[in-house]
């Protein structure tokens, strides 16, 4: 098959869990015997908006990346500059089927474009986009003291009010503005149920989203089908830890709040005893010197064992990352789905401390493949990572089981993942041609 892929990000470009997914993804399909093209965004402040280039993916050259850039319209939902782009991809390539892993930074309406071709398309959820306008159901709240408070659900009002204010001039105007954005949101929303009702199929890797999905949306069920994440396993044997004294807990992502890392330093101030943090990622301009502020207010014990890292490839995530730590924490703060590194951590045996809500819970269960802990709650992350310093040899039992859903502990292969991939997909493709 001619498979067109779309995502908001390549790497290394951009290496968060939605693009290193739908690389594994690539590389499995073109190695199967796939025609594959990736659609796709690049930052360039220097060329104009909408400017265009062709590249190829450096760990595999068969893949053509077809990249736009979105420097300065990024922030916009819908491009018809881009849709003529994307369009004029589709007409070239004349994919069989297209894979979108998110549309955000692109254009929600590149989903018409594929529709009046009479192309299937299958969308994995990543996160929440299509029912939450910034995306993760975390408000905004601009001049409150707690400025990420978790949203229970989109409602038109309370999205500007809470999300959009930063738009709101804060004078004498800000009545007018707020009913501005309250139109803007209800628009953006009822675009988003009609992409929504184009796609064809819809892959949700936690039955935690898909669940969100089915409650907070018109999707029929018939039409979303729960499969988690496929995993390139030969990137993660031969871990061999690197002996150095003492705990180490690792921090593996991106320095931005929604993370929850700033309250990951301060929960490792809180515990004592032979610790430490490393903290893997790259560093952002506007977050991580304020993340290093935060570690010079702990007891200055604590300091110094804390240890900042760079960004690596996730083909070397064993020798470079898994070989120097004792146990991953992925406190995020806002509700995750299916993260990477959880599943990634235990294929090597790696315990894992998380939040007990989502998919975070869904695939670590306490006291049994890892621990968690009140989510939000740095004093009661601080609790389970003491426990683990206590008593470090409950850290190899709760490694040992792995990932929950399997016999053996091990996580979904990517070829076998792909093998059910490409049975939806001639699934999909079958349906078009009898139609």
């Amino acid at each position: 098959m001619k498979i067109l892929k779309v995502i908001h990000g390549y790497p290394m470009r951009y290496n968060a869990g939605s693009e290193i997914c739908s690389q594994m993804m690539v590389h499995r399909l073109v190695n199967a015997g796939h025609e594959v093209e990736v659609f796709s965004r690049y930052e360039n402040p220097f060329e104009p908006d909408f400017a265009t280039r062709t590249e190829h993916d450096d760990l595999c050259p068969e893949v053509r990346l077809s990249l736009v850039n979105m420097t300065r319209s990024k922030d916009r939902y819908q491009h018809q500059q881009v849709d003529k782009i994307f369009g004029d991809v589709l007409e070239r390539f004349q994919p069989d089927i297209t894979h979108i892993g998110h549309l955000n930074h692109l254009s929600t309406s590149l989903i018409f474009e594929i529709k009046k071709r009479h192309i299937p398309i299958v969308f994995t959820l990543h996160d929440y986009w299509l029912i939450c306008p910034r995306g993760q159901f975390m408000q905004f709240n601009i001049g409150e003291p707690e400025p990420w408070q978790v949203c229970e659900g989109q409602e038109d009002h309370k999205c500007a009010e809470k999300c959009y204010s930063r738009y709101i001039s804060g004078g004498t105007d800000s009545p007018k503005d707020l009913m501005y954005w309250t139109s803007w949101v209800s628009q953006r929303m009822r675009h988003s149920r009609e992409v929504m009702e184009a796609v064809d199929l819809f892959i949700a890797p936690a039955r935690y989203l898909r669940d969100r999905f089915l409650s907070g949306s018109e999707i029929p069920r018939k039409k979303i089908h729960h499969l988690d994440y496929g995993f390139d396993l030969e990137r993660l044997k031969n871990r061999q830890r690197s002996p150095e004294p003492g705990l180490v807990f690792g921090y593996i992502g991106r320095h931005v709040p929604a993370k929850g890392i700033h309250l990951l330093i301060k929960a490792f101030g809180k515990t004592t005893g032979e610790a430490h943090l490393k903290i893997w990622g790259r560093d952002r301009e506007n977050a991580t010197p304020y993340l290093k502020e935060l570690v010079r207010q702990l007891p200055p014990e604590r300091q110094t064992r804390i240890r900042w890292l760079s960004e690596y490839r996730n083909e070397d995530i064993v020798k470079e990352v898994f070989n120097y730590m004792d146990v991953i924490v992925v406190p995020s703060i806002w509700v995750e789905n299916s993260p990477l590194v959880i599943h990634e951590a235990q294929q090597v045996r790696l315990p894992v401390i998380t939040a007990n809500v989502g998919g975070m819970a869904e695939y670590v269960r306490h006291q049994e493949n890892g621990l968690l802990f009140a989510h939000r709650d740095a004093g009661d992350m601080a609790k389970q990572m003491q426990r683990l310093i206590d008593h470090p040899e409950l850290c190899q039992r709760l490694g040992q089981r792995g990932y929950l859903y399997s016999g053996d502990g091990n996580i979904p292969d990517v070829t076998d993942h792909m093998t059910e991939i490409e049975a939806l997909y001639f699934q999909l493709t079958q349906r078009r041609k009898a139609a």
